[in-house]
């Protein structure tokens, strides 16, 4: 059993990577800004692709560092790479006049962030469970409802410091809740306890089942859905809907909030609701709130925030499920399938995140766009129909990290 030193410590770190994690999309109307970074859509699209190439590629060896070098020494250099990023944001901000060196920085500090992510959060998960042996279902939910709860924070921050006209007090911040982590995390065991997936396929050699594309697949489709919401929300709402940038930091803090209440809602009700019914029922809640954002006029700000909120809702336990639901699938991966699922997210992330950008600077408009989305969507619940099964209504909502 964990001390409680070590439950607190890894819970406030779950609050802070969603802070930390949400922070470069938070800031979209100050990276677009001609007053300050002066990016255009591309610019700002492809400040992401670092990021994903590092989360990926975090996310996939994680697994086999912790079990190199220990789960302790993951975590910490999950957090040091967290901590560079916010500090090459900070830096950044003083070279606004030199958009090619503030830019290189900002390429920089998202690379950094994906390690952070990468590493980070499955340590996080493997703790959690391991710390909580008897209550691992109620431990895991703490720890992703309080990582929600970050990614919420992150645009009211932002909000209040433009307000204040000090919008990198948010990297500022984060910066110095991940350093005051590293001290209190240094003398703490945080021994996992666990051991790493002795292999990433299956006995026949290493092939992927035929099966895990579909997952993955669905899991791509996911990551362009929520990015959508997370990267681009704010520039739908200041350039489409003329709301201003408080209210666009409202609607992207309650699409967040909601993914939160969502996950802790169908986790509540799993036992009259089962959950395969909520995996096939989320997609078409997605895909309405895309076509209702598509179709909103210029002005209707709340309009607008209710929309991303019932996006959150729509995204909130698509990802965990479709995660559980590959586990208890494919089996003879099971040990990788968590890690794999997750790539295969931030490969989604990446085609949303950079390809919008293009599309925009080419004169398509947000709204055509977020109906693209609606239509990727309904994909997702087409495919929804075929891996969310009756067999796995009774699959966790928050399913135990791998190892």
């Amino acid at each position: 059993m964990a001390s409680k030193a070590e439950s607190r410590i890894v819970d406030a770190a779950g609050l802070v990577q969603g802070i930390t994690l949400v922070t470069f999309p938070a800031a979209s109307t100050i990276f677009t800004d001609p007053d300050e970074y002066d990016l255009s859509s591309s610019q700002y699209g492809a400040m992401f692709l670092p990021q994903v190439v590092t989360a990926i590629a975090g996310s996939l060896l994680g697994t086999r560092l912790a079990h190199r070098f220990g789960s302790k020494r993951v975590y910490l250099v999950g957090l040091a790479a967290n901590l560079l990023s916010m500090v090459l944001l900070v830096v950044s901000a003083a070279f606004t006049d030199e958009q090619a060196v503030a830019y290189g920085l900002l390429l920089v500090a998202t690379a950094c962030l994906g390690v952070g992510f990468g590493l980070t959060v499955p340590t996080l998960n493997t703790f959690t469970a391991v710390f909580h042996p008897g209550a691992v279902d109620r431990s895991v939910l703490v720890l992703n409802a309080l990582l929600g709860l970050g990614t919420a924070l992150a645009p009211v921050f932002v909000a209040i410091f433009v307000g204040l006209d000090f919008w990198w007090g948010l990297p500022v911040l984060s910066a110095v809740l991940l350093a005051l982590l590293l001290l209190g995390s240094l003398g703490l065991p945080l021994h996992s306890g666990a051991r790493a997936p002795t292999a990433a396929g299956n006995s026949s050699g290493g092939a992927l089942p035929s099966r895990f594309w579909l997952y993955a697949s669905f899991a791509v489709l996911y990551g362009i859905c929520e990015t959508m919401n997370g990267n681009w929300s704010q520039l739908d709402m200041t350039t489409e809907i003329g709301a201003s940038t408080t209210v666009a930091a409202i609607a992207l803090t309650t699409f967040w909030a909601m993914v939160t209440v969502g996950r802790i809602l169908f986790a509540q009700i799993q036992r009259w609701f089962p959950t395969h019914r909520t995996h096939r029922i989320l997609p078409w809640v997605l895909a309405g709130a895309f076509l209702v954002i598509a179709a909103l006029p210029d002005g209707s700000d709340v309009a607008a925030v209710v929309a991303f909120g019932v996006a959150g809702l729509g995204c909130s336990a698509l990802l965990p499920l479709t995660i559980s639901f590959a586990q208890a699938d494919l089996v003879t991966i099971s040990g990788a399938t968590a890690g794999l699922v997750i790539a295969a997210y931030q490969l989604g992330y990446g085609i949303a995140a950079f390809g919008t950008g293009p599309l925009l600077d080419a004169g398509v408009t947000l709204p055509t766009v977020f109906a693209i989305a609606a239509a990727t969507a309904v994909v997702m619940g087409v495919l929804s129909a075929v891996i969310a099964r009756p067999s796995h209504a009774v699959t966790d909502l928050h399913p135990r990290p791998a190892g």
